[in-house]
C-alpha cells in the first residue's frame, strides 16, 4: 500500500499540534495529524482547563463562607466533590469535542493512534485497524510532556497522585503533602487547602513559585500560610513510607530528616519530555535531558522537521506552544514570521490568590547589568479591588531606567491573570513607560492598578 502523501504532519494534537495543523490547513497545505490519546492534549482534558474548573468551584465556595461580609446569607455551606470532578470532566469533554470540530471544518486529517518516524519524511501509525504509512516534507514533533517521577516517590493512584489522580481524586485527602511549588503544585495544593484539607507544601528551592519576582512568592506564601497551609522550603522529600490508609513522609529540612504522616500526597516535581519510541535518536535528533533541543525557530537541525511545545523545553505553558505552532506552519508555508520569545511569554497560576508575571523579575534585571526603576501599587489603594473585597495583592513594574522600557510585570490578587496581558501587548508593541502613563484607564476597575505602578515607578503615584 502506497503512503499517503501530505505537506505537514504534525504529531500530537494538544495546543500546540491542532493549533499548528490548523494554521497549516488555513495556508492551504494538506496536513494530518496524529494523537494517541486525547484532542486538545494534556492542558485541554487533563491540565489547564478541567484544573480551572475544579478551582473555580473551590472559590465559589471560599466566597459562600464570606457571605455575610457582602450583607448575604448563606447556611449549611458544603460541597460534594464527586459533584465537582463531574462539572471539571465535562467542561474538558466540551472542548476536546470542540478541537476534534475544529480539525474537520479546516478539513485536516486527524488520525488516531501512535506514531514514529522510521526514517526522514516519513511516519508511520499504529491505529486499532492495523498501521498508516504517511509521509511529508514537513513534520512536526507536538508530543508534550508528563509528569517526572521521582525514584521511591512514584504515584500509585491509592495514596500518592500524580495531577491526573488529584483531578479525579479516589478520596477527599484529609492531610495533604503537596511535593513542589511550581503552577501545578500550588494550584491543586490551593484547591484541597481550600476544601478543607490540612495541606503541607514541601519545596526544594529557597522560596516557594521559585520562577516568580522573590517579592511575589514572598506575599503568596504569607497568603497561603494566613490560610493555615503549612509552607517548607529548602525542603526534601527523601522517602515515603505507604501504608494502607497513610503515607509517612522522610522530610528534610535544616539538616535534620523528619518524619510527618499524610492520608495523601501530590507530587509536582516537573515534567519529562516524550520522546521515547518516535525513533529521533536514529533520525540523529540531539535530545538534552528529556527535551528536544531546537533553534529559535524550532528546527531540530535535521530538514523537515520541528519540535514544538512542552517536548521542545521551557517555559513549558500551552500559549508558547500555540504560538510555536502557527510559526512553524507560517514557516513551512513560505512565510517569514518572527520567532516567538521566551520572555514575552507570560506565566499565569490560578491559586488563590492569583500569580502572573512577563519579563525579568527584578533580580534577573539587575543580574542583567540594568539600572532600574521599580513600581509597586498595592491593591488596598484601589477602589474596586476593595468594593470586590479582594484589597489583598500587588502589581509591580521592572522598567529600565536609561530608555524607559517595561522589563518586567509581576503581579499578585484577584484577576491578575485577566490583567497581565495589558503588559503583554505592551511589550510587544515597545511601548515606553510615557505610553502607559499616558494611556487612560478605566475607573473603577482593577486594571487602573496597572497605571499607578507604573506612575509609582516614576515618583508620579497619585493613589498611594
Amino acid at each position: 500500500m502506497a503512503a499517503k502523501s501530505f505537506d505537514m504532519i504534525v504529531i500530537g494534537a494538544g495546543p500546540g499540534g491542532y493549533v499548528a495543523a490548523i494554521r497549516g490547513a488555513q495556508l492551504g497545505l494538506k496536513v494530518a495529524v496524529v494523537e494517541r490519546e486525547h484532542m486538545g492534549g494534556i492542558c485541554l482534558n487533563w491540565g489547564c482547563i478541567p484544573t480551572k474548573a475544579m478551582l473555580r468551584s473551590s472559590e465559589v465556595f471560599h466566597l459562600m463562607h464570606r457571605a455575610k461580609e457582602f450583607g448575604l446569607k448563606a447556611e449549611g455551606v458544603d460541597y460534594d466533590l464527586d459533584a465537582v470532578v463531574k462539572r471539571s470532566r465535562a467542561v474538558a469533554k466540551q472542548l476536546n469535542s470542540g478541537v476534534g470540530h475544529l480539525l474537520k471544518k479546516n478539513k485536516v486529517t486527524a488520525i488516531m493512534g501512535e506514531a514514529t518516524i522510521p526514517a526522514k519524511g516519513k511516519v508511520s501509525v499504529k491505529t486499532e485497524k492495523g498501521t498508516e504509512e504517511l509521509e511529508a516534507k514537513h513534520i512536526v514533533l507536538a508530543t508534550g510532556a508528563r509528569a517526572r517521577e521521582l525514584p521511591g516517590l512514584e504515584a500509585d493512584g491509592a495514596r500518592v497522585w500524580t495531577y491526573k489522580h488529584a483531578l479525579t481524586p479516589p478520596h477527599m485527602p484529609k492531610k495533604l503533602l503537596v511535593i513542589g511549588s511550581g503552577a501545578i503544585g500550588i494550584e491543586f495544593a490551593s484547591f484541597y487547602n481550600t476544601l478543607g484539607a490540612e495541606t503541607t507544601v514541601v519545596e526544594v528551592m529557597d522560596r516557594i513559585l521559585p520562577v516568580e519576582d522573590a517579592e511575589i512568592s514572598g506575599m503568596a506564601k504569607k497568603a497561603f500560610e494566613k490560610q493555615k497551609m503549612t509552607i517548607m522550603e529548602k525542603a526534601m522529600v527523601k522517602q515515603l513510607d505507604r501504608g494502607k490508609d497513610k503515607v509517612t513522609a522522610h522530610i528534610e529540612a535544616g539538616g535534620k530528616v523528619e518524619k510527618h504522616d499524610f492520608d495523601t500526597v501530590i507530587s509536582a516535581v516537573g515534567i519529562v519530555g516524550n520522546t521515547e519510541g518516535l525513533g529521533l535518536e536514529d533520525l540523529g535528533v540531539k535530545v538534552d535531558r528529556s527535551h528536544v533541543v531546537t533553534d529559535e525557530f524550532c528546527r531540530t537541525g535535521v530538514d523537515g522537521l520541528y519540535a514544538i511545545g512542552d517536548v521542545a523545553g521551557a517555559p513549558w505553558l500551552a500559549h508558547k506552544a500555540s504560538h510555536e505552532g502557527v510559526m512553524v506552519a507560517e514557516m513551512i508555508a513560505g512565510g517569514h514570521p518572527h520567532p516567538v520569545k521566551p520572555e514575552s511569554i507570560a506565566g499565569c497560576t490560578y491559586c488563590q490568590p492569583q500569580v502572573a508575571s512577563v519579563g525579568l523579575t527584578e533580580a534577573q534585571a539587575k543580574e542583567e547589568g540594568y539600572k532600574i526603576k521599580v513600581g509597586r501599587f498595592p491593591f488596598i489603594g484601589n477602589g474596586k479591588a476593595i468594593a470586590l473585597g479582594e484589597p489583598e495583592g500587588m502589581i509591580k513594574t521592572v522598567f529600565d531606567e536609561k530608555t524607559g522600557e517595561l522589563l518586567g510585570a509581576h503581579m499578585i490578587g484577584a484577576e491578575v491573570t485577566e490583567l497581565i496581558q495589558g503588559y503583554v501587548v505592551g511589550r510587544q508593541l515597545e511601548t515606553t513607560e510615557e505610553d502607559l502613563m499616558n494611556a487612560v484607564f478605566p475607573h473603577p476597575t482593577l486594571s487602573e492598578m496597572m497605571h499607578e505602578s507604573v506612575l509609582d515607578a516614576f515618583d508620579r503615584v497619585i493613589h498611594i
